[in-house]
C-alpha cells in the first residue's frame, strides 16, 4: 500500500466516530484536522491522520478480534481499533510513558468502549505477553528490526503492522505459523524504546 491508495470504508467510518481532537491537549484541538503529527508531550506525538488511516487499513482489524496496540500514546489509535473490532472484540493498548496513560484512559472513557483498555508497559517487556496471542498487532513507534517479542505474541493466523527503519512492514502469519513480510512505503515515527 502506498500513500495514494485507498483507505478502507471501515477505517473512514472509525475516523468519523472517534474524532482526533478528543485525544489532543486542549490547546492543540483547533489543529486536529491538520494532516500532521501533533505533540502530546514527553517527546511523543499524535500521529498524522493519513498515516494512522493507512496503518489501520493495512492491519484490517475485524469485528471480534483481539488487538494489541503498542505505543498507544494518546489512545487515539486504541479507540479507533475499538470501533473496528466492536464490543465482541478486545483492544489492549500498552504505553511506556506513565504520564500519557491517565490522559489516554480519560479520553477513551468518553467513548464507552468497555472492551478497550490501556496498560502500562512493564520494565524490559515489549507488548503484553501475559494476554497473548493477539490476532492483530499495531506498532506506532519505529523499531530498528522486526521485534521478536511481538512476533511471539502474534496468533496464527495473524497480522502485525510495524514501522522498521522508516519502512512500513506488514507481517502476515498463516494458520501453520509461517510468516510473510511485506515492506511498503517510507514513514517517520518516534523510536520504539525496547531493550532487545
Amino acid at each position: 500500500m502506498t500513500r495514494g491508495q485507498q483507505i478502507s470504508a471501515e477505517v473512514r467510518a472509525a475516523l468519523r466516530s472517534v474524532p482526533r481532537e478528543g485525544f489532543l491537549p486542549a490547546e492543540l484541538r483547533p489543529f486536529a484536522a491538520e494532516d500532521r503529527p501533533l505533540p502530546i508531550g514527553h517527546g511523543q506525538t499524535n500521529s498524522q491522520p493519513t498515516t494512522v488511516a493507512h496503518m489501520l487499513t493495512l492491519l484490517d482489524a475485524q469485528p471480534g478480534e483481539r488487538i494489541l496496540d503498542v505505543g498507544c500514546g494518546s489512545g487515539w489509535t486504541t479507540g479507533l481499533l475499538g470501533h473496528l473490532v466492536g464490543r465482541t472484540g478486545t483492544v489492549r493498548g500498552v504505553e511506556l510513558i506513565d504520564e500519557l496513560i491517565d490522559p489516554a484512559r480519560r479520553s477513551l472513557a468518553l467513548l464507552s468502549q468497555g472492551w478497550v483498555s490501556v496498560e502500562a508497559a512493564a520494565a524490559g517487556v515489549l507488548g503484553l505477553p501475559e494476554h497473548a496471542p493477539f490476532d492483530k498487532i499495531l506498532v506506532s513507534a519505529q523499531a530498528h528490526r522486526l521485534p521478536a517479542p511481538l512476533l511471539e505474541q502474534l496468533a496464527a493466523p495473524g497480522r502485525m503492522v510495524v514501522p522498521v527503519s522508516e519502512r512500513m512492514m506488514v507481517v502476515d502469519r498463516d494458520g501453520a505459523g509461517h510468516d510473510t513480510v511485506r515492506r511498503l512505503g517510507t514513514y517517520s515515527f518516534v523510536p520504539l524504546i525496547w531493550q532487545g
